[in-house]
Parts: C-alpha cells; structure tokens; sequence
C-alpha cells in the first residue's frame, strides 16, 4: 500500500460526511492535482471493526484500476487518524440527479448501466463485491463518466471477511435476498441484484420496494415481487423491462449470467435504432453505442446542472396525454348536448 502524510494534502470543503468518515476536497500537493480524501472520525477510530473496514477499503482501491471505478492515490495514518486519497468527481451521483428530475429515459439508464456493468465485472474479477450498489454510490463525471465509489463494505474474496457470519451489511432498499439471510459465500450475483434496484429507480422514479422501516423492505426482497416497471416507464423497451425483472429474481441462479452479459444486453438494446426491433448483425457497435450513451448522459448532466432536465417527452407518452385530452373533451361534448 502506497504511504502517505496527511500534511501532503490542502484540505478544503467538507464535501461528504458519513457514518465513519468526512470526505473532504483537497490539493494534492505531491501530484499537484485535486483530489478527495477520505478521513476515519475521531469517534468511531478505536473501533476495531470499522478500522479494519476502512483500511480495507484502502487495499480494496488499490487493487483496482478502472475507468468506471474512482482512482486511489494512497493513504496512511497521521497519529491515530486513518485517511486516504482518492480521485475528485466534478460532478454529482446519480442520488443527486434522480432527486432532481425523477427519473431517466431509457436510454439513459441503459447508457449509465452499461458503465456500471464494465466497472462491477472489472471488480468481480478480480474478488471485489461491492455489496452496497447504490444511487449514492454512483458518480458522474462532466463528461457522463460513471466512477464507482464506496468500497467500505466491499468483499475481498481473496481475505477472510470482516463481517460475522449471520450479519447484514448494505442499504435496505438495494439489498439482495442472501445480503439479508446474511449468507456466507455471496458471489458477483449480489450486485447484480442491487443493479436491477437501481436501474428500475432510474426508470420508475422510486425504488422497487417501499417501506417504512427495514423490516418491512427485508419482507418485500425476500417474498415480494416488484410492480413492472413499464407501469411507471411506458417508453422502457420490453427487453429492458424484462432485463430488470431477471436482475431482481429472488434466487441467485435466476438472475444474469454475470455483469459482462448484462452489458451486452444493454449495448445491444442501445445500439438499435428502434428499441423494439429484435437484434440483428448490423447493429451499431459496442464502442459506438457506449460513446452515444455516455453523450446522452452528458446531456442531461448538463440539463441538470442548468436546472433545465426536466424528463424528455417521448411519442409514446404525448399520445397518451393526447387520447386522454380528447377523451375528457368527448366526455364534455356528450354532457353538454345532455
């Protein structure tokens, strides 16, 4: 692990504050170029179970090297006090942008997951398991660069687990049903679970269980099945609807294969002009669909930052609105002549 002091660092604004540590902007002064650091509390540093969680992380983002994946740039302990320092997103997560304008179209969800994908199947080869795939936890760039963030909780499946067996670590809302079982040996498939809830966040507006507290959520993943997404999403193609219904399957064998097949499910449905034509071998490439998508979300991160990203109105949904008005003015009509 790459040693660090923390007096190589300027630290400026509190950017994030969680439950274990402040993330703060900063100049790196060694590199001369601007980072995050990530700084352990005070209250929480004699604990050794979150001191061994935070200096995994540390070793979690050293090993990983990805586009799609926030940079490490090293850490280290000044007196008691773990920090590290990270790669700084000019940007927001996705939290922030669905908080904002409700929900994406459906190319720009597929667009956003299929560099979600890329940086989960990078970090499953390689042991890593995120187990905390969020809407928080997904940052973007200017540029509509998706970085993954917050390996706090991640699984090393290389090292023993920090976690007791029988416990439950993750978000509610985005937890798979072995997550909340607290089964051992949890593969990639874990994420892929917490993909489908983020996906159909991203689609609907809401997420795919509601709950007042985490029993009942913890009810609805295990039991439940989600309402379908075109409910909320009537221009999601039906090949993404049914993507993210195998994504939220309740057993493990059920859902993808890994996140490389769900990519490609994605690539292919981007790379169609016509989201309702079945796959064919003129399809736009990988490479081009992925460079449109990370334009389309440009776009609207743009839109978002100009506070002007209200959501697109498609065919779909302006016909709809049109047989509604005329229906009501049809209504009207016949009760006048009455």
């Amino acid at each position: 692990m790459r040693t660090r002091r923390l007096q190589e660092f300027e630290l400026g604004e509190s950017i994030g504050v969680g439950t274990v540590g402040t993330i703060y902007r900063a100049l790196d002064r060694t590199n001369d170029c601007e980072v995050a650091v990530k700084i352990l509390l005070q209250s929480v540093s004699e604990d050794a179970v979150v001191k061994a969680r935070f200096q995994r992380e540390m070793i979690i983002l050293e090993k990983l090297s990805h586009p799609n994946i926030v940079k490490y740039y090293g850490g280290g302990e000044d007196g008691k006090q773990l920090f590290f320092a990270m790669e700084f997103v000019e940007g927001n997560s996705l939290k922030q942008v669905l908080e904002q304008v409700n929900w994406l179209s459906w190319r720009e969800t597929a667009a956003c997951g299929t560099q979600i994908c890329s940086a989960l199947q990078y970090a499953h080869n390689h042991g890593i398991i995120h187990r905390d795939l969020k809407p928080g936890n997904i940052l973007f760039s200017r540029e509509g660069v998706v970085k993954l963030v917050d390996f706090g909780i991640a699984r090393d499946t290389h090292e023993a687990d920090i976690t007791s067996s029988g416990l439950t670590v993750g978000t509610h809302a985005y937890m798979s049903p072995e997550q909340i079982t607290g089964k051992r040996s949890i593969t990639g498939k874990t994420d892929l679970y917490s993909l489908g809830c983020v996906l159909y966040e991203a689609l609907a507006g809401r997420a795919p269980f509601l709950g007042d507290n985490f029993a009942q959520l913890f009810e609805q993943h295990l039991r439940s099945q989600p309402v379908n997404v075109r409910h909320f999403s009537i221009d999601c193609p039906n090949e993404l609807d049914r993507l993210v219904a195998q994504l939220l399957e309740k057993s493990e064998e059920a859902r993808p294969f890994n996140a490389r097949s769900v990519q490609g499910a994605l690539i292919d449905m981007l790379g169609r002009t016509d989201a309702t034509a079945e796959p064919q071998n003129d399809d736009v490439g990988a490479s081009e669909a992925i460079e449109h998508g990370r334009q389309l979300l440009a776009k609207r991160l743009t839109q978002f930052r100009d506070g002007n990203a209200g959501r697109e109105v498609s065919w779909w949904t302006l016909a709809a609105i049109l047989v509604v008005a005329a229906a009501i003015v049809g209504l009207a009509c016949v009760l006048g002549m009455g």
